[in-house]
């Protein structure tokens, strides 16, 4: 499931990326599908940097493009172990909202990328996430789960503060929300639900098909519920 559009990014032959937060490594395949990158995924969790490698390899194993090079390494979004100015882009996606400290976060993803360079955020949508809050509150209130919920105008200012350039947003998945919905009803911990169990059939049907129904329906859908809200900010110095 790619949240990111990395066609609205300007990536070219040559540049660093670094995926912060890169969990499965969906973001670190399509970034090297672009010729010629180097690309880093990035997370606080080796769990999810193995699974990541399992992942790309398969990918590249049955056929899916990579035409850069890519990399993993362990880091905390607080403290990352790069140097400044070290990469031309920066994909960020849903990962703000488990993070306490959002201003150093913040300010580290900031530190690390190029003058000129373009940084990519996704956090949950405001009322898909509220309605989940309401829902469960086994949802947010776990170890490493949600501390926020974030409204459009909280992450403008938060990067507009440091200096960063807002140039485009959009909405993502609308056609997930039903199912975090239908799951926050059962019970996040809830394996056995029949319901939730269908929908994510259908949602993994959706991301490796891609029908022409499902797709006008996810249209239809984002602009009133997408489940993502993605900016795009340049550093302009």
């Amino acid at each position: 499931m790619i949240t990111i559009d990395l066609n609205r990014m300007g990536i070219r032959p040559g540049d660093r990326i670094l995926d912060m937060g890169c969990g499965p490594g969906r973001h670190v395949c399509a970034a090297c599908a672009h010729p010629d990158v180097i690309v880093v995924g990035a997370d606080v969790s080796v769990g999810d940097l193995y699974e990541a490698k399992e992942k790309i390899d398969a990918h590249a194993a049955f056929g899916g493009p990579m035409n850069g090079e890519w990399d993993l390494a362990g880091a905390d979004i607080t403290a990352l172990p790069f140097s400044d100015i070290s990469f031309d882009h920066v994909i960020c996606s849903e990962v703000m909202e488990h993070i306490v400290d959002e201003k150093k976060a913040a300010s580290e993803l900031i530190r690390i990328l190029k003058p000129g360079g373009t940084l990519a955020i996704s956090v949950p949508r405001y009322l898909p996430e509220r309605i989940c809050w309401a829902l469960s509150e086994k949802y947010h209130d776990t170890a490493g789960g949600h501390v926020r919920i974030y409204k459009k105008e909280r992450i403008m200012e938060l990067f507009g503060s440091m200096g960063m350039t807002g140039f485009s947003f959009h909405y993502a998945h609308g056609i997930h929300s039903p199912y975090w919905w239908l799951k926050c009803l059962v019970g996040p911990e809830n394996e056995t639900s029949r319901c939730t169990s269908l929908y994510h059939r259908f949602l993994v049907w959706d991301i490796m098909k891609k029908p022409m129904l499902t797709r006008a329906l996810d249209r239809l859908l984002t602009p009133a519920i997408g489940k993502s809200m993605v900016f795009y900010f340049k550093k302009t110095n």
